[in-house]
């Protein structure tokens, strides 16, 4: 049997003012719905700007690099951004992934903070041995002397129905392996700014994977502001008894209806 259940996630995803809070004065009143979340209705594509423009405003060490990155990008994930920071801090590469990946690795051991876009993750293998061997590796290799820690790489993954050979692939099992790399994958909206923020921010290098199925499809509410969702922590999305799936990405909406039709049918 499976039952549903609701647990409380790292995040507001949507808030009312209560009613109660009509019998407080005007001051009290102010100070209890300025302590209350407030969110905007984003698209994951959205989202992920969201997360980027705060990190680049937060911190003047973080840039956004990669092809077409600025000109909002293949996606749209960086519209904007350009405009706001300059060339210096959003600017396109050579279609070289290597090159993507080996600049950014430079200038997280310089002591920055870059956030590099690997167009589509089917392209991301011409830079496995500076993600595996290097960024990965850097710590380890210099006795914890130097570090890639700040690197942040971007990629959309996965199938959308028509994007052929080179541009449906999941290839985030290869880097699982890899000791020294956190890989990151959200399922939502709400996930992805959260988990985006976090994983700029992090002490080790994070290959961050964007279910391009969701870009535009998953809607929901999410916090304004910098919020974080901590890293290496499962969610437990619904309760059960008899089976445990698990699932990560695009794939958790097509295991939630499983769960359903396992329901209806028990």
């Amino acid at each position: 049997m499976i039952r549903r259940a609701c647990k409380s996630s790292n995040h507001a995803l949507g808030c009312r003012t209560p009613s109660v809070m009509r019998c407080f004065s005007s001051e009290m009143r102010a100070k209890l719905e300025a302590s209350v979340a407030k969110t905007r209705t984003m698209n994951l594509f959205t989202a992920i700007n969201d997360a980027m423009d705060i990190a680049l405003a937060k911190n003047d060490e973080v840039i956004v690099f990669g092809e077409d990155v600025k000109f909002g990008g293949v996606f749209r994930c960086c519209i904007g951004l350009n405009d706001k920071y300059g060339d210096e801090r959003v600017f396109n590469t050579p279609l070289c992934e290597q090159g993507i990946i080996g600049f950014g690795i430079g200038v997280a051991a310089a002591g920055g903070i870059p956030v590099a876009e690997i167009q589509f993750a089917d392209y991301i293998h011409p830079a496995f041995d500076q993600i595996v061997n290097e960024a990965a590796k850097y710590r380890y290799r210099s006795g914890n002397e130097f570090d890639a820690g700040g690197l942040t790489i971007r990629t959309p993954y996965g199938a959308v129905g028509h994007g052929g050979l080179y541009h449906s692939q999941s290839p985030e099992a290869f880097f699982c392996h890899s000791a020294g790399l956190k890989v990151v994958v959200p399922r939502s909206p709400a996930q992805a700014k959260g988990l985006l923020l976090s994983s700029i921010f992090e002490p080790d290098p994070v290959l961050f994977l964007e279910p391009k199925w969701l870009y535009r499809t998953a809607v929901e509410e999410v916090e304004e502001g910098d919020y974080r969702i901590p890293l290496g922590s499962g969610e437990v999305v619904r309760e059960g008894t008899d089976v445990t799936i698990i699932g990560w990405g695009a794939q958790i909406h097509v295991l939630a209806q499983a769960a359903e039709l396992a329901q209806e049918r028990d």
